[in-house]
């Protein structure tokens, strides 16, 4: 299958919204990077399984059987996408923050180490640049020392090598993320496997963001450029039925309790003591998803036969385009690289402002009056994006004030697009065109401000819903 070929079998493509003015126009989804749409053969490899659905694991019917063969093949088809070997597990979890989450349990009470009469936690190098599901579980583990960014938003490589010198030896762990939800860079995750390796610490990468648009190589163990933990979803790759990945070092697993207990995780149990099961069954409590499985293994298939370059070249247009449109007009700021030229070396991630408006009433115009869907806010990456926007830190503990006060309506933040490989040139176009109006004030609704949610509303509007799907 090619690119051109997939393009045409994106689920929901073709559904009309209906705008303020009472019209219906076809959808605009630049929301991406929060998920992506599934895909015609996709949903239809889970519908063909859906008939031979049962439980994985212990049962001994046929259909059981099945299941489990086809769990398990799935599982190989995930590891071999990310370049797993025998030294890593391919664990599945609901999504990348608990798959973050469960690898932080491990590394959180054996990382103490007695020093005297106290207990000196471990170090976690990470960056500013961070989601908060690469950075919230950490500071249960230990001292999270934070990598500076650049005044571009990329991460400050020559602080990270100065801080690894400056912790080396308490250093166990560098987290960091393969691509940014809110600018598009990339990491240099491999130079950065190697500079960990070298101060002792293993390297967790947050690949949610990378793994829909560029391939992985967690290359073998013993090479010094491995990635020891990798964790990414399904719903970002156009498998959006539930499933994260967490591929994990092995030994590191091998020995302890699981985070979650019960069915499927043990061997034996008596009402005094339970016995664990081997890797990966002993991490995956619980009926696991299954059909998610199928899901995921099946985009990946998909993506192998299309292959990364057409995707990498595609989105790269977009991006160079997108970015030549806004560029031209005065009134919109960018956060993040600007050039078109540079678009092959980042993900098509945009985040921007229109000057002096708020970014929630953008992103609200853009979906009533233009049908496009884009997200705004922080991203779940605050302090990183009041860096970029320039929050001082007197503003950030005023704008705490009213979020505690329940008031939203001032939180600093901006909109962003994101493209996926079904998007077009002709959608940007678009996008454009309604952005132009917004700046001219040509919109024609009254947006009132709900400030506990920090959202605008178009006044006397509201949209039957049940009209589009009902159970």
């Amino acid at each position: 299958m090619t690119l051109e070929e997939l393009q045409k079998h994106v689920v929901g493509l073709n559904e009309k919204v209906t705008l303020l003015d009472g019209s219906r126009t076809k959808y605009i989804n630049f929301d991406n990077a929060a998920s992506t749409p599934t895909l015609m053969p996709v949903m239809d490899k889970v519908n063909e399984f859906c008939k031979w659905y049962s439980n994985v694991h212990r049962g001994t019917g046929f259909k059981s059987q099945l299941s489990s063969w086809v769990f398990e093949e799935a599982r190989n088809i995930i590891g071999r996408f990310v370049g797993a070997d025998a030294s890593s597990a391919v664990i599945f979890c609901k999504n990348t923050t608990e798959a973050i989450n469960k690898l932080a349990w491990r590394f959180q009470c054996p990382m103490i180490k007695a020093v005297g009469k106290e207990a000196e936690k471990p170090v976690i190098l990470t960056s500013v640049m961070e989601h908060h599901s690469n950075e919230l579980p950490w500071r249960k583990v230990g001292k999270v020392v934070h990598v500076a960014i650049n005044a571009d938003g990329t991460v400050n490589s020559s602080d990270f090598y100065k801080k690894i010198d400056q912790h080396k030896g308490k250093i166990c762990l560098v987290a960091i993320s393969g691509a940014s939800n809110v600018t598009g860079y990339i990491n240099p995750i491999h130079e950065y496997a190697r500079k960990a390796h070298e101060a002792g610490a293993q390297i967790a990468i947050d690949a949610a963001q990378l793994a829909p648009h560029r391939p992985i190589n967690i290359r073998p163990k013993k090479h010094p450029e491995h990635i020891d933990y990798l964790a990414f979803s399904a719903h970002k790759i156009y498998a959006p039925y539930g499933i994260g990945v967490l591929v994990a070092d092995r030994s590191v697993f091998e020995h302890g309790d699981p985070d979650y207990v019960g069915g499927g995780t043990v061997d034996i149990v008596d009402l005094e003591n339970a016995y664990w099961k081997d890797l990966p069954e002993r991490e995956e409590a619980g009926t696991p998803d299954i059909v998610g499985v199928v899901a995921l293994a099946k985009v990946i298939m998909l993506i192998e036969q299309v292959g990364f370059d057409s995707i990498i070249e595609h989105e790269a247009k977009l991006t160079a385009y997108a970015l030549e449109k806004l560029n031209a007009i005065p009134e919109i700021v960018i956060y993040g690289d600007k050039d078109p030229k540079t678009a092959r070396n980042r993900l098509g991630v945009i985040s921007l402002n229109v000057r002096d408006m708020d970014h929630a009433l953008v992103s609200a115009i853009l979906s009533y009056e233009g049908g496009i869907g884009v997200r705004n806010g922080c991203f779940c990456a605050h302090p990183y994006v009041k860096c970029l926007l320039g929050v001082t830190p007197e503003q950030a503990k005023e704008v705490e004030k009213h979020i505690l006060a329940r008031d939203r309506s001032t939180i600093p933040g901006t909109f962003r697009i994101s493209f996926g490989l079904y998007n077009t040139k002709q959608e940007i176009d678009e996008f454009c065109k309604v952005l132009r109006k917004i700046i001219k004030k040509e919109y024609i609704g009254k947006y009132l401000l709900d400030k506990e949610r920090g959202e605008y509303y178009p006044e006397g509007f509201q949209v039957d819903f049940s009209k589009f799907f009902t159970f």
